[in-house]
């Protein structure tokens, strides 16, 4: 049975791919740049999430307004584990909440049609404060999947299911140190 709080991801020994969904806009800008630039916005917080599935239910598979394009984001693992030990989770005190330079919260992990699963994955919100860190130092290259990702939502809709999976990434339970799991859990 798989633990209701946990994070599962494509990583390797120096990088975790994360996943977000921009305009094309944004992600060509990106694409061509080989990293995050204008008109990408320095002045929000970005959200990122190593649970593939949870934004394919998020961006409806690339087709939101805003949201057609799905880019994977290669990491650091120090930046990702950077990020989560200064998390704040969205519940907690408002006041604590908008001082925090990362926002973390758990959302219940998606099947591969979309159904809310019983166990939970976890997104990532980098405050302004740390988003030219992010941009600048922390993320290694974008991968556009957005072929992927509609050839996929076509065999979903189509009932091959099996045939979509294998197009999807491979996550797996991502390590954490017990402090890092304390300091993540809800409870």
């Amino acid at each position: 049975m798989t633990p209701q709080y946990q994070i599962r991801a494509d990583y390797d020994a120096r990088t975790i791919v994360v996943y977000q969904a921009y305009s094309s806009e944004i992600a060509d800008a990106a694409l061509r740049a080989g990293r995050f630039v204008a008109p990408f916005s320095f002045q929000r917080m970005t959200w990122i999430k190593p649970s593939f599935l949870w934004l394919m239910h998020r961006s409806n598979w690339a087709r939101k307004p805003g949201q057609e394009r799905v880019l994977a984001v290669r990491m650091t693992r120090e930046g990702w584990e950077q990020a989560v030990s200064q998390a704040v989770r969205t519940t907690a005190d408002p006041q604590t909440l908008a001082q925090a330079a990362v926002h973390l919260q758990w959302d219940p992990e998606r099947s591969l049609r979309g159904a809310a699963l019983n166990h939970y994955s976890i997104q990532v919100g980098i405050g302004r404060h740390l988003i030219r860190t992010f941009a600048e130092d922390w993320v290694v290259s974008l991968t556009d999947l957005t072929p992927q990702v509609h050839k996929a939502a076509t065999l979903v809709r189509n009932g091959r299911a099996a045939q979509a999976q294998r197009l999807l990434p491979a996550e797996r339970v991502y390590p954490m140190s017990r402090s890092t799991e304390a300091h993540l859990s809800p409870k």
